[in-house]
């Protein structure tokens, strides 16, 4: 089995769940139950997070100092003393930037080939 690359090292691709998470975050601070349904409606139901996955993703990208805990909340939101709101780091601004022009190239490249509708 491949060894797991260190958590600073930055990978050559995200995870469409990484990839999303971070995106989810990349306008306010949301909580994350808030990042699972954002996440889900944007991709039409193709990435759904359990709670498993939701959590042990927002524990690494911790980790990896992508995103950090915040104090802004939505004060009147139900359950806000209760809930852990989320934020991406600058670290995490510019790995999700990265993965975004990288997305951004394929699809440019797809078009190109004639791969994609409107080519």
């Amino acid at each position: 089995m491949p060894a797991r690359p260190s958590d600073d090292e930055r990978p050559d691709y995200l995870t469409p769940v990484i990839y999303h998470t971070l995106l989810a975050l990349s306008q306010a601070p949301k909580h994350g139950y808030a990042i699972s349904q954002e996440v889900e409606e944007v991709t039409d139901g193709r990435v759904v997070m359990g709670p498993g996955t939701l959590y042990g993703t927002l524990q690494r990208l911790r980790e990896r100092g992508w995103i950090q805990e915040t104090e802004e909340v939505e004060a009147d939101a139900p359950h806000a003393d209760r809930r852990r709101y989320y934020e991406l780091t600058a670290t995490g601004r510019t790995v999700l930037q990265g993965e975004a022009r990288r997305l951004a190239g394929a699809a440019e490249l797809a078009r190109a080939r004639a791969v994609l509708e409107g080519s």
